[in-house]
């Protein structure tokens, strides 16, 4: 079953599921006691790009803090609980947009009827998140085992007459992750959450999650992601926005194009690259731009892109859409791209070269 196939509910003022829009989350470091603390790092989030943020909620404090961040942001809020049924009503009734629980966590089958009820009468979903490492009764983590925990928790919902349901089957093993995930797009008509659980600082975490994530997305399944690593949770952003890029499905993101390194650069392409690649963060465009690294290919190579500029000896030509625009000094190029970047109009781009 594919993400538009899904089971659609709303998180927020979102559809979640049953179309072929994937939602971008991630989950603040902050205590979430210190409100301040977490607005701000939440604000920092969306502007980057986060669509639903989930925060963790340790005791009936934190719990309590939740209506307060909820009125300071812009996004849908999830509250992440474990064992505490508390910890659940308590947030529902501060007005958070999803829970995060697993009900085979909470003892007593009454309390979580209680969670139940709560978030039928605020419509609020529930996501099951099952992940490889913490399986019941030292089950061996199989693709199996992780569909069959999930559906056990599944069924505890169901017999209670509640199916606003999202899964998680997250692995720290990339391959079991897909099969997992796999199995569970087969089994169950839920929306899908997905994600590679512990994956790494951001440079490893980044990799295996793009591979994983990507091979699933271009499945048609999954419904949102989020890019867990060992950093700042911005990274995860940028990280997701540039898979769901690369998949077509996320628009208004920059793309850099830049040539590998050979003999024939004679001005400092990487230091440019790098400072535009930082610019194009801030950016919320449909854009294509192009640092080459010299003139024998660069026009050609990248003639697709809006902007671009290739390098020579202490200088470079600016071009668009292939077509040479001027030549400029080095010491110019950065502040040239971003003038280009700031004037291009992305309404208007339909692949014709400007005059």
């Amino acid at each position: 079953m594919n993400r538009e196939q899904t089971r659609p509910m709303k998180v927020g003022p979102y559809q979640f599921g049953g179309n072929n829009k994937v939602y971008i989350q991630s989950m603040t470091n902050t205590y979430t006691k210190d409100v301040d603390a977490t607005v701000k790092q939440i604000k920092q989030l969306t502007e980057a790009g986060c669509e639903i943020i989930r925060v963790a909620v340790l005791d009936m404090v934190d719990a309590k803090s939740l209506g307060e961040i909820k009125k300071q942001i812009s996004i849908p809020l999830v509250a992440d609980i474990h064992f505490d049924y508390r910890l659940a009503l308590e947030a529902i009734n501060q007005g958070v947009d999803k829970i995060r629980l697993n009900p085979g966590n909470i003892p007593k089958t009454e309390h979580v009827k209680e969670v139940v009820e709560a978030c039928k009468k605020k419509n609020i979903p529930i996501r099951i998140g099952v992940n490889s490492g913490s399986l019941p009764n030292r089950m061996v983590p199989t693709a199996e085992n992780m569909v069959e925990t999930a559906r056990h928790h599944v069924e505890i919902l169901e017999s209670m007459d509640f199916y606003d349901i999202a899964l998680s089957l997250k692995a720290t093993d990339m391959n079991l992750m897909v099969e997992a995930y796999r199995l569970a797009a087969k089994t169950f008509p839920y929306p899908l959450h997905l994600g590679v659980t512990e994956a790494g600082t951001a440079f490893s975490g980044a990799i295996k999650s793009a591979m994983g994530i990507g091979i699933l997305l271009a499945e048609g399944i999954g419904n949102t992601i989020r890019v867990s690593l060992t950093d700042n949770p911005i990274l995860e952003i940028q990280a997701a926005k540039e898979i769901l890029k690369n998949l077509g499905l996320k628009d208004k993101v920059p793309n850099l194009i830049s040539c590998p390194t050979c003999g024939r650069i004679q001005y400092d392409m990487i230091d440019i690259a790098k400072k535009i690649e930082t610019y194009l963060l801030k950016v919320n465009k449909t854009i294509n731009v192009a640092i080459m690294g010299c003139a024998v290919n660069g026009p050609g190579e990248a003639s697709h892109a809006d902007i671009g500029i290739a390098g020579g000896k202490g200088e470079a030509l600016l071009f668009r859409h292939g077509k040479v625009i001027k030549k400029i000094k080095e010491s110019e190029v950065y502040d040239v791209l971003v003038e280009e970047i700031n004037n291009f109009d992305d309404s208007k781009n339909n692949g014709t070269v400007e005059e």
